[in-house]
Formats: C-alpha cells, sequence, structure tokens
C-alpha cells in the first residue's frame, strides 16, 4: 500500500483519503517515434511506446503494452508492417529495483510467405479468418518467458500475428482477425500480436518552436489515422511480482527493447548473422526524443538501465532539462530552478521517500516493497507501476494531476494524456504546486481519435483507409467529456464501412469457390 507522507493542495498535489489527488512530475516526454539516427532508419525494430496499468476488467492482472514500427500509414503496400525475423522483442520487468530483468517476455517472429513468383499481393481476396486461403503473408511467433538466471520456459511455440491491415475490400472486419489472435497463455494470462492504431495522442508540432513559439500551433492530433505493430501481454500480478506476493512487493518496473543480429548485405540479398545487439530501448514515454541530446540517442538506446546512472552526460540533461529553457525562451516561463531532483526521483528511483528526493510520497518505487535490499537497489529509468492501487471506474486523462492515483506517472495507461502532464511538470508545477495558468489548455489533443476497447488488448483496431483522405477522419469525434474518461468501445466509420461492404462484394467475386 501506499504510504503518503505530505498532504499538499489539491491542484496538483497529494491528499491524504478519499479526496486524494495525485500531482507528480513526469518525465520530460511523450512518445517515442524515430527518435534517434539510427533507428529512424530501422523502423521495423522502434520502440514507440509503452503502457504498463493494472487490467480495469481483471484487476487480479496487470496488462502491458508495447508498440513498434509507428507512423504506419494503412495504404503502405504491397509488403506492409511485418515484424523482423532477425530481431528479439522483448517486454522486461524488474521488480527488486536492481535495474535488471527478473522476467522478460520475449517473442520471435518466422514468415509463412506463400506468394512464391505468382503475386505481388499480401491477399488476393477478402480475409476473414487466420486461417483464410486468401491471405498469403502470414507471421508466426515463439514467445518464452526468461528469468533472471537466463534459464527459458517456452510459453507458445507457435502463436498466430493479426496481419497489417490492407483495407477494408481486403479486411472487412479486422476484428475477427484481432479476437482470432489472441492467445491463452498456460498458467493463466493471454497474449495478443499485431496491428492497431496507435494509441498515442498528441500535437507533434512541438517541435516547430513549442508550438509555434505562441501556443497558435496545437489541437491537430498528428498520429491521427496511423498504425503501430503491438504486443499486449496481461498476467497475474503473481507472475510479475517480487517472491510472487504482489501484496508485500506491489511495484514493477516495466521497459521494452528489441535486440537485432547484424546484417550482411550482398545485391538482392540480407542475411542476419552474429550476436544480437539491443538497438532499442523503452520505459518512460519519449525519454531518448527529448532529454537526450542527439550526440547521446544513438547510445542510450543501446544502453541497459542498470548503466543509466554511469552517464554523467544524460543525468546533466535531467537535472537541468532542456525543454525547460525553451518554454522559457519561447513563452517568458520561468523556468525551475535547478538541479531537478523531482525529474530524478521520476526517471532515475521512482516515488519514494526512502531515496531522500523531494517529493515526500511512497507511491512506485521497488524500494517500497516490503522484500528489496535497499543495498542491492539501483537508479535506472523505466516505467514504474504500483500493482496495489485498483483502477477507478472514472479514470482521468491527467493522472496523479487529476487526483487519479493509478495514471501516468504510476505506470501508463492508454488514455493518460502525457504530453499535457509532462508540460505542466517542465514549467515547474510539480514544484510550485500550482497548475501553469499559460500552458493549462496543453496541446488541446485530449483523447485519442478511436475509443479503446473494454477488454483485452484494450488498443483500438487498426485504422483501414489512408491519412491523406477525408474517410480517416469518419468515425470518432471525443465527446465533451472524454477527456476525462478512458474511451471504451469500437467505433465504426459510416463511410469506411459502406467502401467495406463494396470493396467485399468486389472480391467476392474474384473469389475462388471453396471445397464443400
Amino acid at each position: 500500500m501506499i504510504a503518503l507522507r505530505k498532504p499538499l493542495a489539491m491542484a496538483g498535489t497529494l491528499l491524504i483519503g478519499v479526496a486524494l489527488a495525485g500531482f507528480m512530475p513526469g518525465s520530460a516526454t511523450a512518445s517515442s517515434h524515430r527518435e534517434a539516427p539510427l533507428i529512424a532508419a530501422d523502423p521495423t525494430v522502434d520502440n514507440t511506446d509503452v503502457y504498463a496499468f493494472v487490467s480495469p476488467d481483471n484487476p487480479e492482472t496487470v496488462t502491458v503494452v508495447a508498440n513498434w514500427f509507428g507512423l504506419q500509414e494503412p495504404n503502405g503496400g504491397p509488403n506492409f508492417y511485418p515484424w523482423a525475423t532477425d530481431a528479439n522483442y522483448d517486454i522486461n520487468i524488474d521488480n527488486d529495483g536492481d535495474a535488471k530483468p527478473d522476467l522478460t517476455y520475449r517473442w520471435t517472429f518466422e514468415n509463412d510467405d506463400r506468394r512464391g513468383k505468382s503475386t505481388f499481393l499480401y491477399n488476393n481476396g477478402p480475409v476473414t479468418s487466420l486461417d483464410d486461403e486468401n491471405l498469403l503473408f502470414r507471421q508466426n511467433y515463439k514467445l518464452e518467458v526468461i528469468d533472471d538466471k537466463g534459464k527459458d520456459k517456452t510459453l507458445i511455440r507457435k502463436g498466430r500475428v493479426a496481419p497489417s491491415t490492407v483495407g477494408p475490400a481486403s479486411m472487412p472486419d479486422y476484428r475477427v482477425l484481432r479476437d482470432q489472435a489472441v492467445a491463452k497463455l498456460p498458467g493463466g494470462g493471454q497474449t495478443y500480436v499485431g496491428a492497431a492504431e496507435d494509441s498515442f495522442f498528441l500535437d507533434l508540432r512541438v517541435f516547430d518552436g513549442l508550438y509555434g513559439g505562441n501556443l497558435s500551433e496545437v489541437g491537430q492530433d498528428t498520429l491521427r489515422g496511423y498504425n503501430v505493430n503491438t504486443i499486449a501481454i496481461q498476467v497475474p500480478k503473481s507472475v510479475v511480482s517480487l517472491k510472487g506476493d504482489a501484496r508485500r512487493n506491489p511495484v514493477i518496473g516495466v521497459w521494452s527493447d528489441t535486440e537485432r543480429r547484424t546484417m550482411r548485405l550482398s545485391p538482392g540479398q540480407a542475411k542476419a548473422e552474429g550476436p544480437y545487439v539491443q538497438v532499442s530501448r523503452l520505459g518512460n514515454p519519449l525519454v531518448n526524443e527529448v532529454v537526450s541530446s542527439a550526440a547521446l540517442k544513438d547510445a542510450f538506446n543501446g544502453l541497459t538501465p542498470d548503466r543509466d546512472g554511469t552517464v554523467k552526460p544524460l543525468l546533466d540533461r535531467v537535472t537541468n532539462p532542456e525543454v525547460a529553457k525553451l518554454l522559457e525562451a519561447a513563452h517568458k516561463l520561468k523556468a525551475p530552478a535547478t538541479p531537478r531532483d523531482d525529474l530524478v526521483e521520476i526517471f532515475l528511483t521512482g516515488i519514494t521517500t526512502k531515496a531522500g528526493g523531494p517529493i515526500k510520497a511512497d507511491l512506485n518505487s521497488q524500494l517500497n516493497n516490503a522484500d528489496v535490499n535497499p543495498k542491492k537497489f539501483v537508479p535506472s529509468e523505466m516505467l514504474r507501476l504500483n500493482t496495489s492501487i485498483a483502477p477507478t471506474d472514472k479514470p482521468n486523462r491527467l493522472g496523479l494531476i487529476g487526483g487519479d492515483l493509478q495514471g501516468f506517472p504510476n505506470g501508463r495507461r492508454l488514455a493518460d494524456d502525457v504530453v499535457d502532464i509532462e508540460l505542466q511538470v517542465l514549467a515547474g508545477a510539480a514544484q510550485t504546486g500550482q497548475i501553469v495558468p499559460e500552458l493549462a489548455a496543453g496541446d488541446k489533443v485530449d483523447a485519442n481519435d478511436r475509443w479503446f476497447e473494454q477488454k483485452f488488448p484494450y488498443v483500438a483496431l487498426p485504422a483501414n483507409t489512408a491519412v491523406n483522405s477525408n474517410t480517416a477522419m469518419v468515425g470518432f469525434t471525443p465527446s465533451a467529456n472524454a477527456t476525462d474518461d478512458m474511451p471504451v468501445g469500437p467505433v465504426l466509420g459510416g463511410v469506411a464501412g459502406a467502401l467495406a461492404l463494396v470493396g467485399g462484394g468486389f472480391w467476392m467475386m474474384r473469389r475462388r469457390r471453396r471445397q464443400a
């Protein structure tokens, strides 16, 4: 349980009791699409976001969602967006605070390419199931779990990947494919691997002089209509907790990474060889994108968490963040005094009184686990979640700022508006306990463009119309109160649905008659 030792004001603070309202600084970031020079050239293995939360419909379990291969235009054929077959896709859990994985869930992929020399098409008719003969390019995966001693156990030997979405004529009901791709895990839990609409929402014009220099460039969801490759896993809390005891040891640290083998290139060929090397990493959202300098970005992607505290240039950019200076220059907002020990606590230790930081609360550090040895604790950057906090039936998009203890930066839910939270924090709201009025509106993108699902894997179904078409905008308009609630339930676009019916009829006329 959480011991909150310093009651503060409601407008962005921690209170004790039923009216508890949390206000904690997040990282200086929000997501991680194409954040470093090398990984920008290798999008297949580029981690974009990690989410970790207590499952709202099954609170004895934890769900982790990790995304790769961002900015997928739905019409990006003919090869679309396969998983790399020469890479390890990992979700890591640290429950004892030594900055090393106590559990690593690892997905590896293989192709089942049935096109041969006869066609360039991904499918040659409407695909109505994962076993449909019209689906010509398929992928399978192996899922293993590796413990802290390196012992591995195969959980799924040949799981099915939900394919990239080709369009409404080819895949008239992606929900069927998505549901078929959800696989049960031995001992409890489930996993999904496949396409999803990008859950992250923001106006990315933050890079244009911080929203135009005068906050005029806001209100446009840059990622609207784009998809990602998603891995989601849900397991009992006891499985990921230290000593299997979620009551005594409720806090876990989560991050994803990708390991790739060296590629030997020759004309028309690429051969993977040599050892696996970590090429991408993600814990808290967008740390590498706006905390690291350009010179540090590639190195950060190869860094393991247990080495974070050894890189002084990186630590200096946490204690003296660049974004706060840019806010001061562009918007005349006085940058908070440095060093920013509040950000150090969020990035490297989690929120705890046991680390001697400025935030007087015990929330989401592994140091708060009863069976952790403090002498073995290693400060490190990862997304930390206190699994003992039950989901609320009215989640607030502002997380702790909005009085919702389960929200970011205590884990990260799909609907948490991390950009608005973090802009406030970088401007000094965490130190003053007051919302910065000049940034109160944030980027004016307060909800995702598609509803999230009520059940696992929770992510929205992938978009299947072109980003640059009017039909990409059909199907969802956030309601007046959607900014404070986690969206639930699918939405069908009227125009997209009509296209699916027309296109599906076209394919059916061409489709071979199946054997009875």
